[in-house]
C-alpha cells in the first residue's frame, strides 16, 4: 500500500510540474504579445544574434521546445532564413538550462507555505481581476512559477520516502551499460513528458533525494537533452523543407553534443568540483547537476558553432521538395561564370528554359479548382526563384574580362530577367483574383473572358518559337489582341451596368484581363530582347571571324 502512496505522489508531483511548466510558458508567451515575434524575426539576424536570443526566449517561457517550434514555425511562413534559425535552436538549449539552477538553487530552499502558494493566490486574483487582459497572463505564470515549487517539493518527498522505504542498491548499473541505461531513461521521459525541463527537474529532485548516484544522473540529463528532440521532430511532419531541416540540425546538434559529454563525463565532473572548491561553493547534487547541465551545452555551442555554415550546407542538401528541385537552373553554375562569353549563352538557355515553364502554367491562371490554383501557384513561385537565381548569376559573373559587347549583353538579359519575374507576379495576382472570383453569372461573357485567355496563349507560344515572320507581323497581331482586350473589357462593363453580371464580378474579371494584357506586353519585351543578344553575339563572332562554328548560339529558337 505504501508503494502505491509513494508512486501517487511522485504521479501528482510530476503533473504538478507539467502543469506548471505549462502555465508559466503560456502565461508569459501571452504577456510577452508580439515581443518573442519581434526577438525571434529582427533579433536574429545572425546565427550569433539568434544564440543569444534563442537563450534569453528560452530562460524567460522556461520552454526550449516552444521556442524551438515557434522558430519552425517562422521558417515556415518564410519570415525566418533556415541558417538564422539554427543560432535559436543553440541559444534554445543554453536557455533551457534555467529550470535546472531553478530546482536547484530555489525549489529546495524555499519555503513552499510562505512563499509559494501565496504565489499561487496573487496569480489567479490577477487572472480574476483581469479575465481577458495582459494582467491575467502576468497571473497565469505567477501561479505557475508557485505550482513549480509546490511540484518540486511533492516529488522530493516521494523520493525521499522511495529511499527511506526501499533498498536500492540492487537497482544500481555499473559501467558502460548502468550510463546507458540512465541515459535511456532520461531520453524516455522526455519523450513521454515533452519536456526536458520536467524530466531535469525530476533527475535534479531524485539526485538531491539519494535516490541515484551524480554519474547516474548526469546520464539522465544528457538522455533529457537528446529527448527534447523528439518535439521539434514531430512538429516538422508535413512541415516545409527549411523546416525539416532546423528540426534535423537539432537532432546534429543534442546528439553531437551528447556524445561529446558522455566521452568526457568524468572530466566535466572533475572540472565542476575543482571549480566549486576553489570558489568555496556548496556544491549539493542539485547545484552539480546544474553546473553540469549549463557547462555541456555550453561547451557544444562551443564546439559545433565554428562548423554552422557546413552543416547548414550540408542540410540544405538534404529533405529537398519537388518545388526546390524544380527550381534549380538547369544550365547555370559558378564554374561558367567565371567565363563570361559562355555565361551569356548559358543565360539565354536559362531563361529559355523559365519561359517554357511560364507557359506551362499560363493556361491553367483562370482553374477554379483550389488544388489546381495551388499547384498553379507553386508553380510560379519556382518561376520566381529561378529569376532571383539567374540575377545572382548576372552580378556574380566574373568582371574582369568583360568586354563591351558582353556587358551590354548582361544589362540586357538582366532586364529579360526582370521581365519574367514582373511577368510570374502578374500571374500570383490572377491566382490570387481566382481564389475568390466566382463564374460569371453570363456564361457568354465567362466564355469571352476565357477565350482571351486562349489567344493570348498562342500568341505567346508564337513569340517563344520565332514564328513570326518580321516585327511588323509581330506588332500587327500584338494589335490585334489590345483591340480584343478593350472589346472584352467593354463588354464586361456593359455586362454590369445591365446588371448580367455583378460589379464586384466585372471588377475581378477585368483586374484579370489588365494583368493578361501587361503579360503579353512583357513577354514581347523578353524575347525582342533576347533576340537582340543573339544578333549581337552572332555579330561580334563574325567580327572575330569565328561566324561559321557560331553562327546559331540556341538550336530550336
Amino acid at each position: 500500500m505504501e508503494s502505491v502512496v509513494l508512486l501517487g505522489s511522485i504521479i501528482g508531483g510530476l503533473g504538478l510540474f507539467l502543469l506548471a511548466i505549462g502555465m508559466m510558458t503560456e502565461g508569459l508567451k501571452l504577456a510577452a504579445g508580439n515581443a518573442l515575434r519581434t526577438l525571434l524575426a529582427k533579433w536574429s539576424k545572425t546565427p550569433f544574434r539568434g544564440v543569444v536570443s534563442g537563450a534569453a526566449m528560452t530562460a524567460l517561457v522556461q520552454s526550449s521546445s516552444a521556442v524551438t517550434v515557434a522558430s519552425l514555425g517562422f521558417v515556415n511562413a518564410g519570415l525566418l532564413s533556415m541558417r538564422h534559425a539554427l543560432g535559436i535552436v543553440y541559444g534554445a538549449n543554453i536557455g533551457t538550462t534555467m529550470t535546472g539552477w531553478l530546482v536547484a538553487m530555489v525549489g529546495f530552499k524555499l519555503n513552499i507555505q510562505a512563499v509559494a502558494l501565496p504565489m499561487i493566490g496573487v496569480g489567479m486574483i490577477l487572472k480574476l481581476l483581469k479575465p481577458n487582459s495582459r494582467l491575467a497572463s502576468v497571473g497565469i505564470a505567477i501561479a505557475g512559477f508557485g505550482l513549480f515549487f509546490v511540484g518540486i517539493d511533492s516529488l522530493k518527498t516521494a523520493f525521499e520516502g522511495i529511499v527511506s522505504t526501499f533498498d536500492l542498491s540492487q537497482f544500481k548499473a555499473e559501467g558502460v551499460e548502468g550510463f546507458l541505461m540512465y541515459l535511456v531513461i532520461g531520453f524516455v521521459m522526455t519523450v513521454l513528458t515533452q519536456s526536458s525541463s520536467a524530466s531535469i527537474a525530476l533527475t535534479i529532485t531524485a539526485a538531491t533525494s539519494g535516490m541515484v548516484g551524480i554519474y547516474a544522473a548526469g546520464a539522465m540529463v544528457i538522455g533529457a537533452n537528446i529527448g527534447t528532440t523528439s518535439t521539434a521532430m514531430f512538429a516538422s511532419i508535413g512541415a516545409t523543407s527549411s523546416a525539416k531541416r532546423v528540426a534535423a540540425a537539432q537532432v546534429v546538434f543534442n546528439v553531437a553534443t551528447a556524445v561529446v559529454a558522455a566521452l568526457i563525463l568524468p572530466l566535466l565532473f572533475g572540472l565542476i568540483h575543482w571549480v566549486t572548491a576553489v570558489a568555496e561553493i556548496d556544491a549539493d547534487p542539485g547545484i552539480t547537476l546544474a553546473i553540469f547541465h549549463t557547462l555541456f551545452n555550453l561547451l557544444g555551442v562551443a564546439l559545433i558553432f565554428p562548423l554552422n555554415d557546413k552543416l547548414a550546407s550540408f542540410l540544405e542538401q538534404r529533405f529537398v521538395s519537388l518545388e526546390e528541385e524544380a527550381s534549380k537552373p538547369k544550365h547555370l553554375d559558378k564554374n561558367i561564370a567565371q567565363t563570361p562569353d559562355l555565361a551569356v549563352n548559358a543565360l539565354i538557355l536559362e531563361l529559355l528554359s523559365v519561359s517554357d515553364r511560364f507557359l506551362h502554367v499560363y493556361p491553367k491562371l483562370f482553374s477554379q479548382q483550389s488544388s489546381e490554383i495551388t499547384a498553379v501557384e507553386n508553380d510560379i513561385h519556382g518561376v520566381e526563384a529561378l529569376c532571383q537565381h539567374i540575377s545572382q548569376f548576372i552580378v556574380d559573373v566574373e568582371r574582369a574580362a568583360l568586354s563591351e559587347e558582353t556587358t551590354k549583353a548582361l544589362a540586357s538579359l538582366m532586364r529579360v530577367e526582370h521581365y519574367m519575374l514582373s511577368s510570374a507576379q502578374k500571374a500570383l495576382a490572377i491566382s490570387a483574383v481566382s481564389r475568390r472570383r466566382d463564374v460569371l453569372t453570363k456564361a457568354e461573357l465567362e466564355g469571352q473572358l476565357l477565350n482571351y485567355l486562349s489567344v493570348t496563349n498562342e500568341f505567346m507560344r508564337m513569340v517563344r518559337w520565332r514564328q513570326f515572320d518580321s516585327s511588323d507581323a509581330l506588332s500587327l497581331q500584338f494589335d490585334l489582341l489590345d483591340k480584343e482586350h478593350h472589346k472584352v473589357k467593354s463588354a464586361l462593363v456593359m455586362g454590369a451596368t445591365q446588371g448580367d453580371i455583378a460589379v464586384t464580378q466585372m471588377t475581378d474579371a477585368t483586374e484579370c484581363m489588365e494583368c493578361l494584357l501587361q503579360i503579353v506586353q512583357m513577354w514581347v519585351k523578353v524575347f525582342v530582347r533576347i533576340q537582340q543578344v543573339e544578333d549581337s553575339i552572332t555579330t561580334a563572332n563574325l567580327i572575330h571571324g569565328d561566324s561559321q562554328n557560331n553562327s546559331k548560339t540556341i538550336e530550336g529558337v
